[in-house]
C-alpha cells in the first residue's frame, strides 16, 4: 500500500497521465479529420514540412522529428502522396536520400486547417486551465520530456504551427 500522503499524490498524477494519454490522441484525431481528412500524425507531418525552408525534409530527418519510425512515416508519405499533398523527390545534397516535399495543394490544407487546430488548443484544451496552470503545463512537460528525451524541446515541433495559425487569425 501507499505509505503517505505524496506517494498517494504521485499516484494520482500518475493515473491522470495515463488517463490523459487515452483520451486525447482520439479528440485530435478526431478534429485532424474534421478540419482536413486526415489523422492528428498525418496533419502534424504536413505542418512540419510546412514549417521548413523550401517545405522539403529529408524523410530520415522527418520521421526524427515526428517520432516516427521509417516504416511508420514511408505509410504515412505514401497516403499523403496518394491525395497530392507531398511528393518524394530525390536528395539534392545526398543522392542516397529522398526528401518529402509539401505540395501547394498541402500547404493549402495545412493553411485553412490552422485556425480550427488553434481553436481547439485554445478553448477545448487549454481554457479549462488558468494562465497559472497553463504556465505550471509548460514547466511540467519541459520537465517530462527533457527527462525522456533530453535533445528535444517540447516547443520544437509544435511552435511556430501555434504561430502560423494565430497569424491566420489575428
Amino acid at each position: 500500500m501507499l505509505s503517505d500522503e505524496n506517494d498517494e499524490t504521485r499516484r494520482e498524477a500518475w493515473l491522470g497521465l495515463i488517463a490523459l494519454t487515452q483520451v486525447l490522441p482520439p479528440v485530435l484525431d478526431s478534429h485532424a479529420s474534421r478540419d482536413s481528412a486526415s489523422t492528428h500524425y498525418e496533419h502534424f507531418v504536413l505542418t512540419r514540412l510546412a514549417e521548413e525552408p523550401g517545405r522539403r525534409m529529408r524523410l530520415s530527418a522527418l520521421a526524427a522529428a515526428t517520432n516516427a519510425s521509417a516504416s511508420r512515416l514511408s505509410h504515412v508519405i505514401t497516403r499523403l502522396e496518394s491525395r497530392g499533398l507531398v511528393e518524394r523527390v530525390p536528395c539534392e545534397e545526398d543522392g542516397r536520400a529522398t526528401n518529402a516535399v509539401l505540395t501547394a495543394a498541402g500547404a493549402e490544407l495545412v493553411a485553412n486547417a490552422a485556425p480550427g487546430h488553434l481553436e481547439l488548443i485554445r478553448e477545448r484544451l487549454l481554457g479549462s486551465l488558468t494562465p497559472a496552470q497553463v504556465e505550471q503545463l509548460a514547466e511540467i512537460s519541459a520537465a517530462l520530456i527533457g527527462s525522456i528525451d533530453p535533445a528535444r524541446r517540447p516547443s520544437d515541433a509544435c511552435e511556430s504551427v501555434v504561430q502560423a495559425a494565430e497569424s491566420r487569425v489575428g
